[in-house]
C-alpha cells in the first residue's frame, strides 16, 4: 500500500495512550481535602431521616452527625457546611439565633471532639421562617423580603454560630449589605477571627428543588427571584462578588456550579486572591443519582467528571453531596483520572 501523502500535523494522541500517560499529563486533579460536605442537622437523638429526592443523603441528629463527621475526616474531608431544621418556625425566623438549635449544638460538638474539622454554618432564615422566605416579609408583595429589616437578624444568627465555635459563617440570603452587617456584628462581639464566606453569586435556580425538601425551606408563596440572581446575569455576578469582598468577605461562592461554569471561571480570573467556593447543588446531585439508578450513566465516572469540570473552571473548593463517595473513588483513580 502506498504511503499517504499527509500534511504535517501534531500528534497529541500519544499523550492519552495508556492510563500511565493520562495520569502523567493530567492538568487538573481532584483532592478530597478540597471538598466541603453539606449536612442537614435536626433536634433530638438517634435520628436518621432519608431524603427521598437525594438518595444516600439524610437529615440527622447531632449524635448521629458525630459519626458522620468522623467518617468524613477518615476520608480526608475536613470542611463541613451545616444546615439546621428547627422544630418550630416563626415569621421572623427567631430560632435561627437560638443557642439550643441543631446548628449551634452540632458546631459545639464538632469543635469539641474533632480539632481538624472546619465548621462552616449557613446563615439564612428560610429554614426558620413559617413562610419559607430568606428574611422578614416586606409590605410590598413585589419586593417580598424587607432587605434592611432582615440584616440585623442575619447578623444575630451569625453571631450565635460564631459563639458556638463556627470557623466560617456563610450568609446565603442574598440581602444587600449582609456581609458588611455581619462583619460589624462579629467584630463587635469579639469574633474578629471568624471568617465570612459570601454566597456572593447565588442564582434563582431550578436546581435547588431537592434541597428545599431536605431543608423544609420551600417558599409558602411566590419565589425568590426578587433577591436571588437571574440566570441571565454574569457581569452582575462579578459586581456581587466585588461587593462582598469590599464588605469584608474572606471567601466567595458561585451557586449553582454546573450551569454556571463560565461564572466560576470569570470570578477566578477577576478575583484570583479570593478563595472561591462552588456549590454542586442538590439538583445536580439528584440528576446524576436518578440517571445512574436507571442505568443511563455510570454514577462514579459521571460524578467525578462533573466535579472535575467545576475544579477545572477555577473553583478552589467544591461543596458537594458526593463528597464521601468521591473521596473513596479518588483513592482508586488517583485524582479522578481514568
Amino acid at each position: 500500500m502506498a504511503p499517504l501523502n499527509l500534511p504535517d500535523f501534531r500528534r497529541l494522541r500519544p499523550l492519552r495512550k495508556g492510563r500511565g500517560n493520562r495520569l502523567a499529563n493530567a492538568e487538573t486533579r481532584l483532592d478530597a481535602s478540597r471538598f466541603v460536605y453539606p449536612m442537614f442537622v435536626v433536634n433530638g437523638k438517634n435520628i436518621v431521616q432519608p431524603i427521598a429526592a437525594m438518595p444516600g443523603i439524610n437529615r440527622m441528629s447531632v449524635d448521629v452527625a458525630a459519626s458522620e463527621v468522623e467518617n468524613a475526616l477518615s476520608r480526608g474531608i475536613t470542611q463541613f457546611l451545616l444546615f439546621g431544621l428547627p422544630d418550630t418556625k416563626h415569621p421572623d425566623g427567631r430560632n435561627a439565633w437560638s443557642h439550643h438549635e441543631a446548628v449551634q449544638r452540632c458546631t459545639r460538638m464538632i469543635k469539641a471532639h474533632f480539632q481538624s474539622a472546619t465548621v462552616i454554618t449557613d446563615v439564612c432564615l428560610c429554614e426558620y421562617t413559617d413562610h419559607g422566605h430568606c428574611g422578614v416579609l416586606a409590605d410590598d408583595p413585589a419586593v417580598t423580603v424587607d432587605n434592611d429589616a432582615t440584616l440585623p437578624l442575619l447578623a444575630r444568627a451569625a453571631l450565635s454560630h460564631a459563639d458556638a465555635g463556627a470557623d466560617i459563617v456563610a450568609p446565603s440570603a442574598m440581602m444587600d449589605g449582609q456581609v458588611a452587617t455581619i462583619r460589624q456584628e462579629l467584630d463587635r462581639g469579639g469574633f474578629e477571627g471568624t471568617q465570612i464566606l459570601g454566597y456572593s453569586a447565588k442564582y434563582a435556580s431550578a436546581f435547588y428543588g431537592p434541597f428545599r425538601e431536605a431543608a423544609d425551606s420551600a417558599p409558602a408563596f411566590g419565589d425568590r427571584r426578587a433577591y436571588q440572581m437571574q440566570p441571565a446575569q454574569r457581569s452582575e455576578a462579578m459586581m456581587e462578588i466585588e461587593a462582598d469582598i469590599s464588605e469584608g468577605a474572606d471567601a466567595v461562592m458561585v451557586k449553582p456550579a454546573l450551569a454556571y461554569l463560565d461564572v466560576i471561571r470569570e470570578a477566578k480570573v477577576k478575583f484570583p486572591e479570593a478563595p472561591l467556593y462552588a456549590y454542586n447543588v442538590s439538583g445536580e446531585y439528584s440528576m446524576i443519582s436518578a440517571a445512574a439508578s436507571n442505568g443511563w450513566l455510570d454514577r462514579e465516572t459521571a460524578a467525578l467528571e462533573a466535579l472535575m469540570g467545576i475544579r477545572r473552571a477555577g473553583a478552589d473548593y467544591t461543596i458537594t453531596y458526593f463528597a464521601l463517595e468521591a473521596a473513596d473513588w479518588l483513592r482508586e483513580t488517583e485524582g479522578g483520572i481514568f
